[in-house]
């Protein structure tokens, strides 16, 4: 006799967006709480109109904003400056992809002209500055790829193509250094309805006008998929007047200082014990004070015997275990902007970064000057750095635009061992820019000696530290 079907045969399928629109796919997986149908079953009894009727009560007027995680909506977003692209990415439950410095060459034209300067005296320096870092940058990729070509051969059968693709990031890694702010991108953005109305409110608030208009158009493309759940997402008055208050509040503080590039601010001395305790919670019965007592009163070997249990076979694919997000730090680290734009790609922590200004001082990547190209750097970021000044006498927010990748800022980081773990591992790779492995080199040195068993199991390349990577490709950074 054969086996008898099962009553409730398993099943997994998609609701795709192809036959239904992402609001129907939020209702239809929300409606599963309350009912016993499949989601086929449901979807087919919805409409957009009823639909919206429902988001209207449930979402819109009791609250229930999880609902709207459901609908998922993918924008491109061409040709808007990279400081319009950070507010867009600060958003950390949405997934980017952008125009790379590395792999692309930019237009000597491809540079945002900010409204708030059209028709004031101030424009024409600014479209001279840009012009001119852009015509310096286009001059200087020649002139360093020269350099790396006589250090990097061309292979046997190599066409100029290959060659050029195989070393090319070598010396736009540091011509980079030479684009503001303004410079044009492409970003792709994948994000729910409600991390979406979270940007928008913040976009709408924006003190840039750049940023303002894109999220005007954000919304008003967004809402022909999703026209219920993004109904209120305006600006916010809350988001404007705390940004004022504090602006005026932070006036009397003291100008830039740089001090030690990177240091931690903030470290739990029993971090470690936590971790392992933690490590311990979801096999035992016992409460988290009785397991920190347990691991407080082990001895070195009995920790380290926990602690490999933990992470002594993390493979080179392997995230480590969730435990490790029981042990925080705070950071602060001053580095150049193209570095920043990585960084801020770790949007699971927490980072505060100070205003883009060109008053940290410049880094000077060494290719530079074994190109001979080191004066024209230096006459390009100085007369920069002299347009920032005099734009942000008139208005700040503005004058962040002409500021180039090379010049200096201030980010405060928190962030857990786990995620330093993914951090410091991926940026220290070879392949990793050398201004990012330089930070991650360095971070990891800091995290080492504040939790020493933990993070002996980071996995760094060998025989490379900050310093080798700050000497080898830095004059000053």
């Amino acid at each position: 006799m054969g086996a008898m079907p099962e009553r409730f045969p398993r099943e997994v399928y998609l609701l795709t967006a192809r036959q239904l629109s992402p609001e129907t796919i939020a209702v239809t997986f929300a409606k599963t709480s309350r009912s016993p149908q499949s989601f086929r079953q449901i979807a087919a009894e919805l409409s957009d109109e009823a639909s919206a009727e429902f988001h209207e009560k449930w979402v819109v007027g009791y609250g229930h904003a999880s609902v709207a995680e459901h609908a998922v909506l993918h924008l491109a977003f061409e040709n808007l400056s990279r400081l319009a692209v950070e507010t867009i990415e600060s958003n950390r439950l949405a997934s980017y992809t952008e125009k790379s410095t590395r792999y692309q060459t930019w237009d000597p034209e491809g540079f945002h002209v900010p409204s708030e300067l059209t028709g004031t005296p101030h424009e024409s320096a600014y479209r001279r500055t840009c012009e001119m870092l852009f015509s310096v940058y286009r001059d200087s990729l020649e002139r360093l790829a020269a350099v790396v070509r006589r250090s990097t051969p061309r292979r046997e059968s190599e066409s100029d193509e290959r060659w050029d693709s195989r070393i090319r990031s070598r010396y736009v890694d540091a011509c980079r250094y030479l684009l503001p702010a303004a410079s044009l991108a492409n970003v792709g953005m994948t994000a729910n309805a409600r991390v979406l109305e979270h940007a928008l409110h913040k976009m709408l608030s924006s003190r840039l006008a750049e940023v303002r208009a894109v999220g005007a158009e954000v919304k008003a493309v967004a809402v022909r998929e999703v026209p219920t759940l993004l109904k209120h997402a305006n600006l916010s008055p809350y988001l404007q007047q705390a940004e004022n208050d504090l602006m005026q509040a932070a006036a009397a503080l003291p100008g830039a200082d740089v001090g030690d590039w990177l240091k931690l601010t903030a470290e739990d001395p029993q971090g470690e014990l936590r971790v392992l305790a933690s490590a311990l919670y979801p096999h035992s019965l016992a409460g988290i004070e009785a397991l920190e007592a347990y691991v407080g009163g082990l001895d070195a070997d009995g920790r380290r015997a926990l602690a490999t249990a933990l992470l002594g076979k993390l493979g080179r694919f392997d995230a480590p275990l969730r435990a490790l997000e029981h042990q925080t730090f705070s950071a602060e680290v001053v580095l150049d902007q193209g570095a920043y734009f990585e960084l801020k790609r770790h949007r699971l922590m927490t980072q505060t970064p100070q205003r883009l200004t060109a008053e940290l001082g410049y880094a000077v990547p060494r290719l530079f000057a074994e190109a001979g190209f080191e004066p024209e750097y230096h006459a390009a970021m100085q007369s920069a750095a002299a347009t920032y000044r005099s734009l942000a006498a008139w208005n700040p927010e503005v004058a962040a635009y002409v500021v180039p990748n090379g010049f200096n800022r201030r980010v405060l980081m928190t962030f857990n061992l786990r995620q330093a773990y993914h951090l410091i591992e991926l940026r220290s790779a070879a392949n990793a820019h050398f201004a990012m492995r330089r930070v991650a080199l360095r971070l990891a040195d800091e995290i080492r000696r504040a939790s020493p068993l933990l993070a002996s199991w980071l996995r760094l390349p060998e025989g490379t530290d900050w310093r080798q990577v700050e000497a080898e490709h830095f004059v000053r950074a």
